[in-house]
């Protein structure tokens, strides 16, 4: 054979091809792979609203009370969320912030992260949350403030 074929040419070192990356060398996931985590989450989220939408939390019984407000009468940052879902799931916004606002900052925080998530997701591309400990620290600041202030007579407004 003559050594001008393409055939007897010497494939170049294994050094001076980089091997692709696993994520590149599958592709893209299919969408419906991509789409699967965003998806399963909002279900989650959907059917624990759906349940508390349905059964009733003003009604005693149903669900174990805050056991800091059975032991202290001291109300906690989540007491009154449970309240506030079922008053969100039946379009009450007025008695859903008046059971616990935060609670109802929360609903719109997860909705605009789930968007985003859902967005990234359709383009393929990750969804990385790095939040600096600064706002990890500020955001413990503002629960206790809340904590503290539904507890005070001037904050009774808060209060569930």
């Amino acid at each position: 054979m003559d050594e001008a074929t393409p055939s007897s040419a010497a494939p170049p070192p294994a050094a001076a091809q980089p091997a692709p990356a696993p994520s590149e060398a599958l592709g893209p996931a299919p969408l419906a792979r991509r789409l699967a985590a965003p998806l399963a989450t909002l279900a989650g989220v959907a059917a624990a609203f759906a349940y508390v939408g349905t059964v009733d939390p003003n009604e005693p019984g149903h669900y174990p009370v805050c056991p800091l407000l059975r032991i202290t009468g001291i109300y906690c940052p989540g007491c009154g969320g449970l309240r506030s879902a079922h008053a969100f799931v039946h379009g009450d916004l007025p008695a859903a912030l008046g059971a616990n606002a935060m609670a109802v900052v929360g609903y719109g925080v997860f909705a605009a992260v789930w968007v985003v998530w859902l967005i990234r997701a359709v383009r393929g591309a990750p969804l990385r949350v790095a939040v600096a400990p600064v706002w990890w620290w500020a955001l413990g600041g503002v629960l206790l403030i809340f904590s503290v202030v539904r507890n005070l007579p001037f904050g009774s407004a808060l209060a569930p």
